[in-house]
């Protein structure tokens, strides 16, 4: 007996979120555009003046970035090291290995 009560109880409940999903979705009808657009319905448009400086900067923009060579991403400037300091490295780097193998 005890698993019909259960069962009233969720139909219940499921009757009633039925209910509740059903206001929410006529309050968002009632909204319309404006709630779904974010309440942004103005269109912003750029005049024609402001058009005629735009384009030649953008073009001159695009322009470059296209003839340019590609530049690396990393800031670093690579750093070379003078033969006479790579022999003394490898010296050191094969007396270490002396050591160790005894």
């Amino acid at each position: 007996m005890r698993n019909v009560s259960v069962v009233q109880v969720l139909k219940k409940e499921h009757t009633r979120l039925l209910n509740e999903l059903h206001r929410v979705t006529a309050a968002l009808t009632a909204f319309g555009k404006t709630y779904i657009s974010g309440g942004q319905t103005k269109k912003l448009t750029v005049s024609a003046a402001d058009r005629r400086e735009i384009t030649p900067a953008q073009k001159a923009r695009r322009a470059k970035r296209k003839s340019s060579i590609p530049v690396k991403v990393s800031g670093k400037p690579k750093r070379t090291v003078s033969a006479s300091v790579r022999r003394k490295i490898a010296a050191a780097q094969r007396a270490r290995w002396a050591k160790l193998k005894g």
